[in-house]
This record gives structure tokens, sequence and C-alpha cells, in this order.
């Protein structure tokens, strides 16, 4: 038996796919045949990267739209259902952050970070899954946070968020499965960015120390195991959240 996984011929949908864990998945997707649709607010930074994910397979486009707005989220989905007639798999990885500690906290930036990273991801399930059901099947992948699991100093809005990101992906687990449509969720701990990389040496060195792995996760740990819940070997799968955390928390 071959575990070459083979895309071809199904349409995925990504949200925030122009940078980071989102550009990777689009990547890894694109790598393996399938068609990528890429949704995100701005038009200008898919620009910057465009050429970029054009070097691996020119089987993509690109619809801007903000995902918390309800009315324009149903509007884009529905075009991209008559255009591509199917959508096998979503991956949710838009998300926000705006830190601060909750005394601080003003009602804007926890409100901003709810609407974008849970609201929106509601908004955007809710008008794929209709076209799933109609479809008997489908895959929905939600890129959640081991903060949503554990919480952290200056974050309950963002650990609010995750930690609704993973209840929601049981949930709808639950509702669809008898409809062929499986749903998961992954949880990246500390992953390369632009913000790890701004870290000073002795805090990147203290969080390294937590990771028994003994080193920040690379955008291609979460794409592949993304890549993984979207291939014919994850079809026993639904309802799990799987941890890429270099085994930070167990």
């Amino acid at each position: 038996m071959s575990y070459c996984i083979d895309l071809t011929g199904i349409t995925v949908l990504v949200t925030g796919g122009y940078a980071g864990i989102g550009l990777s998945i689009v990547k890894t997707q694109l790598s393996a045949g399938a068609r990528v649709i890429i949704l995100g607010k701005s038009h200008d930074k898919f620009l910057a990267v465009r050429d970029e994910v054009k070097a691996i397979s020119d089987n993509f486009d690109f619809y801007e739209l903000d995902i918390r707005n309800s009315k324009q989220v149903a509007d884009i989905i529905q075009r991209i259902a008559v255009k591509e007639s199917k959508i096998g798999i979503l991956v949710n990885n838009a998300g926000i952050v705006k830190d601060s500690l909750l005394i601080r906290m003003s009602d804007e930036d926890w409100l901003d970070v709810i609407d974008v990273n849970l609201n929106g991801l509601f908004y955007i399930t809710k008008n794929v899954l209709k076209y799933m059901v109609r479809a008997k099947g489908g895959r929905i992948i939600n890129i959640a946070s081991v903060i949503g699991k554990t919480g952290n100093v200056g974050q309950a809005n963002y650990a609010a968020s995750k930690a609704g990101i993973i209840a929601f992906t049981k949930s709808i687990a639950k509702e669809y499965a008898t409809r062929g449509i499986l749903v998961n969720a992954v949880a990246p701990g500390f992953i390369k960015s632009f913000m790890t990389d701004k870290l000073p040496g002795d805090i990147k060195d203290g969080i390294i120390k937590t990771i028994p792995l003994n080193r920040i996760g690379e955008s291609s740990d979460v794409s592949n195991t993304v890549l993984f819940l979207s291939s014919v070997l994850s079809e026993y799968i639904t309802g799990s959240v799987i941890d890429v955390n270099g085994g930070m928390f167990m």
C-alpha cells in the first residue's frame, strides 16, 4: 500500500493563508496536488507572497473578505461553491492576538480577538458546511492553540477564543459525523515566526527549556499535520485535537 498523499481534484479553502502557518498550509496542500482557495482580509499581503505560492503551483485563487462580516462570508462562500462545484476541505487558520493583562484589557481588544478567532470561524464553517452536507462529505480542520488548553498570562482573550475553537470542533464533529464530515483541530505550541524571531535570546532559551524536543516548532510541523488530516490516512479520526508542541504540554 502506498502512503503518498495525493489531494488531486480536491478543493481546499484556507483562511489567513498568506503568512506564517497559513502560508505553509497553502504550500503543503498545493504540493499534494490540491486546488487551494485562499481567503484573507488583505489583498496586498497576498500579492506579496503570490509569486512564492505560484512557484509551487498555479492551481490557486484568492478572495478578499473580512471573516467578521457574516453577510460577506455567506456571499463569498456561495460564489466559491458555484465556481468550484465542491469544497472538499476547509482549514480555519485565520486569527489575531491582542495581548494584555486582563485588568488592562480594553473591551475592543477582547471583542476583536473573539470576533476574528471564534465568530469568524463560526461564519465560515456554517456556510461551508451547507455545501459539504449536500456533497455528503468533507473535512474541516481548525487551528487552535496549546494556549486554549493551558491558558497564558496576558492572553485571556486569545485563550478563550482558542478554547472555544476546541469545544466547537468536538460539537460539530458529533453533529456531522453521520453526514461523512470529519472535523478536527490542530493545537500548535510555540512555532517559529516573526514574533518568536524578535524575542530576546534569554526568553527564547527559557521557552525552549519547557519543550522536551528542545526546539521551537516550524510552520511545516503544523502544515504536515493538517495534510495528514486532509488525507485518506485519517478517515477514522474526528472530534480530535492533535497537539503539535514538541511535548511542552501532554
